[in-house]
């Protein structure tokens, strides 16, 4: 009798059993070999206002006042602001870059006196009647005429003298770069004792913006109690290219034994007005905050007829 070979029961079953086996092992090692998926992180938050005070509740009424200040804003805002007395201080986007506009002209009469004072010599009545015209009146030829005098050079070695990281001048200099904190800086040159420009450089480049015509004290000095005494200079740029408006003020406050200060920067407002309504709503609210017996009847009003010297752009 012949002998049939008896199958393997185990057989099929068995390499099934491999089979699944040998997948099961293959996905393991795949998802071991294979990266992570990690959830997108959610997109970077926006900026916020950041404040910090010695005065005990300041901070967070600042914080809380300047951020309603800016809601529903459209474009971009710089904020920077100041009051050594309370130790105080608040930002918001500060390090943005602008086109300067005519905030462009504080620095150039920061270069004029920083570059006498190391020369030790007085100003010529040349320089004086064009830093005159330049800052009480917002005049361009006055402050071109000055920028070739200094040359551009120098006004970058001033700014980076200063502290001012991200200035950065341009030829075309209504379009020289300028940041929220940077201007703080410079004013903060303009207000306190300082080994890049004398007392008496000092006073007299406050008394210049204490001296600018009244259609042009808009911007920061909005809310400021009566009786301070105001430092300002404003800027408008509107660029060819996109036609948005660049709108900025900067300012210095001295009154009740103190000097506090703010930088206001704006840039994507569809018109100037829309600008200056902007900084001016932000800058009611910090007056407000570091003034809270003054009432509002002692408010200083901007002009009802803004006014402004558009620079040369691009």
């Amino acid at each position: 009798m012949t002998a049939h070979p008896i199958a393997d029961a185990s057989g099929p079953t068995r390499a099934r059993r491999l089979s699944r086996t040998t997948l099961t092992a293959a996905v393991a090692a795949a998802a071991v070999a294979a990266p992570l998926v990690v959830a997108e992180p959610a997109a970077a938050a926006g900026p916020k206002v950041v404040c910090t005070s010695a005065k005990a509740g300041l901070a967070a009424k600042l914080t809380k006042d300047i951020t309603a200040a800016l809601r529903g804003r459209a474009g971009h805002t710089g904020i920077a602001f100041d009051d050594p007395a309370t130790k105080t201080s608040c930002t918001y986007d500060a390090d943005r870059q602008f086109d300067s506009a005519s905030i462009f002209k504080p620095i150039v009469l920061g270069t004029l006196l920083w570059d006498a004072d190391k020369a030790k010599r007085s100003l010529t009545s040349k320089e004086k009647a064009l830093a005159h015209k330049m800052i009480t009146e917002s005049d361009n030829d006055s402050t071109t005429e000055l920028r070739n005098r200094l040359t551009t050079a120098k006004i970058t070695a001033f700014v980076k003298a200063a502290g001012m990281k991200r200035t950065l001048p341009n030829q075309t200099w209504g379009t020289t770069q300028i940041t929220a904190r940077d201007e703080q800086r410079l004013l903060s040159l303009l207000t306190t004792r300082n080994k890049l420009i004398t007392d008496k450089s000092r006073a007299y480049a406050l008394d210049l913006m204490n001296k600018v015509i009244p259609s042009q004290r808009w911007g920061t000095p909005a809310g400021a109690p009566k009786g301070t005494k105001v430092h300002v200079k404003n800027g408008w740029l509107q660029r060819d290219r996109d036609g948005l408006w660049r709108v900025h003020s900067i300012g210095a406050f001295t009154g009740g034994g103190r000097t506090y200060t703010l930088s206001v920067l704006t840039h994507g407002n569809r018109t100037w007005q829309g600008g200056i309504d902007a900084i001016q709503a932000v800058a009611r609210a910090v007056h407000r905050d570091v003034n809270p017996a003054v009432k509002n009847a002692q408010l200083i009003a901007p002009p009802a007829h803004p006014q402004e010297v558009m620079p040369p752009r691009s």
